[in-house]
């Protein structure tokens, strides 16, 4: 019989999530227990490292080579230089934030090269007073920080397919991150260029060879807008915008415009080559959606998760990452029948506006098959469809803005595969 600390709460052996809450010896008690001898006598002897002096200091800090094979998973465009994709391996983080050199990266004609004190921001367009701004200038102004996902609107593309891909996390969904930015407030640039009435959209463009540039509502310019500079506390990354960039809190990625090199006020959408060759949702009728600009409230499970292995009947945790572009992350729920039945996760929190959110389900797994699924709801009751309503409502010729479930199918060797259900 189950004791109160792994009540059972829903099929396949998914636990209360009181279990994370227990501050006593109990289930994790007892496992921490049982090691306690092993434990005991490693400590007597001497690792080799204890008998001499390590590393000396050092002027800019790498991670432990042990974790060298944590790296992006890169993807070039062929015959291309420098376009293409390096996603985030899901799989291998914890918590929210994305480590700088593991954001993920999307670029349309590879990585510029800016001298900072070269670079400019110019506003001008309909407004009283066209503004240019170095980054020495930017940085004198209050800055605000802000925790932020930024999710490519491509992202989780390979859950269209008519047969499941057998990849990672991070392979599948991995065009998420993120990230604490630090920067000027758009609206605070434009109040001072004097946006005249007539201004509704906003042109921002790059400065990398693409020009890559997308029609942004002047709204969203005074919602939430940051004019970034710094990431996780030190400069932007060249390969995140260096020396500065757009921020659009819970907005597709591409709309985020690296390397930002102006923005130009003006009265409708300026239809560039971005955002209607690409970027747009093909329809089941026929017809096609422009300017899809929030991301979808979405969930993922990262352990366990396709290419990882169980190791045998036990006590497990599942993790995961939710978001929603529309604000806060309400509830995860997790199924460990393929959605037959489901049970709320712990959230341990923070919880953020448009700001990845950690989950975590206690699972008793009994060696037998499983397929484990998460559905996450934002605080405006939005709920994550399943891959087949949200397929029947979008069409598999859709491409962008996929957020329906994933689902991890485990078989009784420990096997984890992408499956559909």
């Amino acid at each position: 019989m189950d004791t109160p600390d792994l009540e059972i709460v829903a099929a396949g052996g998914l636990i209360h999530r009181r279990w994370f809450l227990a501050q006593t010896a109990g289930a994790a008690g007892l496992v921490l227990l049982r090691a306690q001898p092993a434990l005991l006598a490693a400590q007597q002897d001497v690792p080799p490292w204890m008998k001499a002096p390590g590393q000396p200091l050092r002027p800019y800090g790498e991670r432990s080579p042990h974790e060298a094979p944590v790296q992006r998973i890169v993807n070039s465009v062929p015959g291309t230089t420098g376009s293409g994709s390096a996603r985030t391996p899901l799989e291998s983080l914890e918590g929210m934030i994305t480590p700088n050199s593991l954001h993920f990266e999307r670029s349309h004609s590879g990585i510029p090269e800016i001298p900072p004190d070269q670079h400019r921001l110019l506003i001008h367009g309909l407004v009283d007073r066209p503004l240019t701004f170095d980054l020495a200038a930017l940085s004198r102004y209050p800055l605000a920080s802000r925790i932020h996902f930024i999710e490519c609107s491509g992202n989780s593309r390979g859950l269209y397919a008519a047969q499941p891909a057998q990849s990672s996390a991070g392979a599948l969904h991995g065009l998420v991150s993120c990230s604490e930015w630090t920067g000027v407030p758009v609206g605070t640039l434009l109040q001072e260029a004097g946006v005249r009435p007539n201004g509704r959209w906003l042109l921002a463009e790059g400065a990398d060879a693409a020009a890559m540039s997308r029609s942004v509502p002047i709204d969203k310019a005074f919602d939430d807008a940051l004019i970034a500079i710094y990431q996780n506390g030190e400069r932007l990354r060249p390969e995140n915008g260096y020396p500065m960039r757009l921020l659009l809190p819970g907005w597709e990625g591409n709309t985020n415009v690296k390397w930002l090199r102006r923005l130009k006020v003006t009265e409708a959408p300026v239809m560039t080559k971005d955002e209607t060759s690409k970027y747009t949702d093909s329809l089941p009728d026929g017809r096609a959606l422009q300017f899809t600009f929030p991301m979808g409230v979405k969930s993922v499970i990262t352990s366990p998760s396709g290419g990882l292995k169980m190791q045998g009947p036990g006590l497990y945790q599942i993790s995961g990452v939710a978001w929603s572009g529309a604000g806060r992350v309400r509830r995860v729920d997790v199924s460990a029948d393929g959605g037959k039945t489901w049970a709320p996760a712990d959230i341990p929190g923070p919880v953020l506006p448009k700001a990845l959110t950690r989950f975590r389900m206690a699972w008793r797994w009994d060696g037998g098959p499983a397929v484990l699924i998460s559905r996450a709801v934002d605080e405006t009751s939005a709920v994550q469809p399943s891959r087949k309503a949200f397929l029947d409502a979008h069409g598999a010729a859709h491409s962008y803005h996929f957020h329906g479930m994933q689902s991890w199918g485990v078989s009784a060797d420990g096997e984890v595969r992408n499956v559909y259900v």
